[in-house]
């Protein structure tokens, strides 16, 4: 799942898109800037609008959403 969140932060143009993790929470991506892929690529940060951080690994990341609107 890091693979298809890492295809999300590079595509162009960028389209806004949710993380939905195993504890069914969602995390929403809607700029390039705020979520990236650690170095070892084991993990996908997200930084929310108020700067809360949310540090997902591959295991608990249970799919990626587009979200063409922003919605």
């Amino acid at each position: 799942m890091i693979a298809d969140v890492r295809e999300r932060l590079d595509r162009v143009p960028f389209l806004p898109f949710v993380i939905r993790t195993s504890d069914e929470h969602e995390y929403s991506v809607p700029t390039v800037n705020h979520a990236f892929i650690t170095p070892r690529g084991n993990r996908a940060i997200v930084v929310a609008h108020n700067g809360a951080t949310a540090v997902l690994g591959p295991l608990h990341i249970n799919s990626v959403i587009d979200q063409p609107n922003g919605e």
